[in-house]
């Protein structure tokens, strides 16, 4: 019987103390010290939700530039959030990705701009994806291609501290500063 009490009062007291205490503890250091990062790193513009740093959005517009594929059910669903699961042997994908590249016109298209990332919400495109649009950008909203490729320099990360992964610019990003700097005509 001790050790039956024992046992229960284990429970209680763990369940207490690591389902209840410790989420609320991590929780609160989150919004003091990180509250951008801890409620979805959340873009609003004049007070209305535009989207998530975090979460990548479809943009069909010439006049925007375009992220990567999504294969998250019906385009970046957070709920459905999954590769397609197609290697590289697969004739469905590569039919895909070869209609996806000759839509895109000629030259040579930038690998993210016609494959899914891993989850398919990925925000950010290389520097190379941006620059394949730049002069379809440019010309949609007459705008010199100099100054795109300078408003993409500024948007453009670089490493995480320098030597981890490789440099992204994150599409809703870009943009929305489009939107600001060039406003479509």
């Amino acid at each position: 019987m001790k050790d039956l009490l024992t046992s229960v009062f284990m429970l209680a007291s763990m369940t207490v103390v690591l389902g209840l205490g410790y989420p609320f503890v991590v929780w609160g250091v989150a919004q003091v010290a990180f509250p951008h990062q801890a409620n979805g790193s959340l873009i609003e513009r004049d007070g209305k939700l535009i989207g998530s740093e975090l979460i990548g959005q479809n943009f069909s517009s010439s006049k925007y530039f375009h992220g990567r594929l999504s294969a998250a059910g019906n385009g970046y669903d957070a709920s459905a959030s999954g590769g397609s699961n197609l290697g590289p042997t697969s004739a469905k994908l590569i039919d895909r990705v070869r209609s996806d590249t000759d839509a895109l016109g000629s030259g040579s298209v930038p690998a993210d701009l016609v494959t899914t990332s891993a989850s398919g919400l990925d925000p950010h495109i290389s520097p190379a994806a941006v620059e394949f649009q730049i002069a379809r950008v440019a010309a949609e909203r007459h705008v010199d291609e100099a100054e795109v490729r300078k408003l993409v320099a500024e948007i453009t990360e670089g490493r995480t501290f320098e030597f981890l992964g490789e440099p992204r610019v994150n599409v809703l990003k870009l943009n929305l500063e489009l939107d600001s700097k060039f406003p479509a005509k």
